[in-house]
């Protein structure tokens, strides 16, 4: 599974023609990723990401385990603060170290090889491709759904469409860069406008009259249960998801230490006005019980508020989805390029299209595992799932800010946020790891177990100098392979 450094990979490319032989675009140029993403594609990547599909589906869980329309409210507002606290920790550790891979780079700076691939480990194979399928789902959903007005829309039609939407968008990415953002900055249209929409319209209805009555006592029912509590934050967190995958593609934006910390802060108060104002407008038109029970949020507003004009709205969600889902892959494949070039996962997804200068290798391996997840159609299990282990690792990251602080409080810090932000982070990440565990003690069970197999594959397969003959042989077999079928090499210095 993993392994591969310099030994199999310099083996591999030596059956390679040079690539400036094989591919001359112009003279002296490498094979290497480009800088191509100012801050406007910066902030397109960020909203795209987190204006993807979980605003469309996770107010259900959010307003279940919350109990109340006030306290749902206001788990918007604390999971919308708590991500601009994270992101304020993001701005300084992305600019303190400049390098593609997010959380990877920062664990491994921190806290040493052995944590970042425990982190690239449970990122590949569970929050990666769990959040894809999620995505893919959600798209799926709003697609199919309005052809079936009676009944509930075919698990398997949803699951067959996902998958091929994974694949086409795994393709998109594979063909370049500026090839995803531009589709990207299309399909941000639509993600706005299906939230102007659904916020223009609750507007409307609160003034009519009767328009207040499912606010009224608004906080009775309120959850009691701290476990409760926890869950509807991870739902909450889930729809903000995003707002550190910027920090994935450093090595690709232009000028780094200005639209890095820019395209954040443009972002997250964008995000957090526009989700509370969306939540308000769905409790204007539908009740708590009925948002509790819906499956696709979005079209049972729809459904209600715009009558014969509601199928625009599934059109106009299923666009917001896709567009999310495109970004979502681009940014989590340079994580696991990354990984690979450190030798944490095998060489041969260090390569990169002589061509297209884009992952191909890591795009397809994502893809793989992305379509493993979509064995479960339940979305709340997967967000749940997901959302508790890439938590315990953004709390890592955030904690080696403050070791580094310690260890090298020397180092070259553009940005450098007051200390109170990262420990309030650290001790909120914290309150929502521990507790969830009373109430979903099988799939935090699982997080846990699968973090710990990657222990032993570490020691034997990454840390150990001298790796099984067989072992060896098989890895460069597959690096040539892998190099012939998608025209990849070793990214040059």
């Amino acid at each position: 599974m993993v392994g591969g450094g310099a030994e199999q990979d310099g083996s591999a490319c030596s059956t390679l023609v040079t690539p400036k032989e094989e591919n001359k675009t112009e003279p002296g140029d490498k094979v290497k990723m480009r800088k191509q993403l100012g801050l406007l594609e910066g902030v397109a990547i960020i909203l795209g990401i987190i204006f993807g599909s979980g605003i469309f589906i996770s107010p259900s869980g959010v307003m279940e385990d919350a109990g109340s329309v006030g306290f749902s409210l206001a788990v918007w507002c604390m999971c919308g603060l708590m991500s601009m606290i994270g992101a304020l920790c993001y701005a300084e550790l992305g600019t303190s170290i400049p390098k593609s891979g997010g959380d990877y780079a920062y664990i491994f700076e921190s806290f040493g090889p052995l944590f970042a691939f425990l982190y690239l480990w449970d990122a590949m194979l569970i929050f990666v491709p769990t959040t894809n399928a999620i995505m893919g789902l959600t798209f799926a959903r709003y697609v199919i759904q309005p052809f079936f007005q009676d009944c509930a829309a075919p698990d398997d039609a949803i699951r067959i469409l996902a998958a091929a939407t994974i694949c086409f968008l795994t393709w998109i990415n594979c063909h370049g860069v500026k090839s995803t953002t531009k589709m990207q900055n299309v399909f941000m249209f639509a993600k706005i406008g299906a939230l102007v929409t659904i916020i223009v319209v609750g507007v409307v209805y609160l003034m009519l009259p009767g328009g207040t009555r499912n606010f009224d006592n608004m906080f009775e029912g309120t959850s009691t249960s701290v476990s409760k509590v926890s869950i509807a934050f991870y739902a909450g967190i889930f729809s903000y998801s995003g707002w550190n995958y910027l920090n994935f593609m450093t090595e690709e934006l232009v000028d780094p230490f200005v639209n890095l910390p820019r395209a954040i802060y443009i972002s997250l108060p964008v995000v957090t006005f526009v989700y509370v104002l969306a939540n308000v407008a769905y409790l204007a038109v539908l009740s708590a019980t009925e948002i509790m029970s819906s499956k696709a949020i979005a079209f049972s507003f729809a459904d209600r508020a715009l009558g014969p004009a509601a199928g625009v709205m599934p059109f106009m969600v299923a666009l917001s989805a896709f567009g999310g889902l495109s970004v979502h892959i681009m940014t989590s494949s340079r994580m696991c390029f990354v990984g690979a070039r450190h030798g944490h996962f095998p060489a041969m997804l260090s390569h990169i299209n002589i061509q297209r200068y884009t992952p191909v290798p890591s795009l397809v391996f994502l893809c793989l595992l992305s379509l493993l997840m979509l064995c479960s159609s339940d979305v709340n299990v997967l967000i749940t799932y997901s959302s508790f282990v890439e938590s315990f690792f953004i709390m890592l990251s955030v904690s080696g800010l403050l070791w580094l602080r310690y260890k090298e409080p020397n180092m070259e810090r553009p940005i450098k946020v007051t200390i109170w932000i990262p420990i309030s982070f650290i001790l909120i990440c914290l309150f929502l790891l521990i507790v969830p565990i009373f109430e979903e003690p099988y799939a935090v069970g699982m997080g846990i177990l699968i973090t710990v197999t990657g222990v032993p594959v570490y020691l034997i397969f990454v840390a150990l100098d001298k790796k099984p003959l067989w072992f060896t042989k098989t890895m460069v077999t597959f690096t040539h392979c892998v190099q012939k079928l998608f025209v990849s090499a070793r990214e040059e210095d």
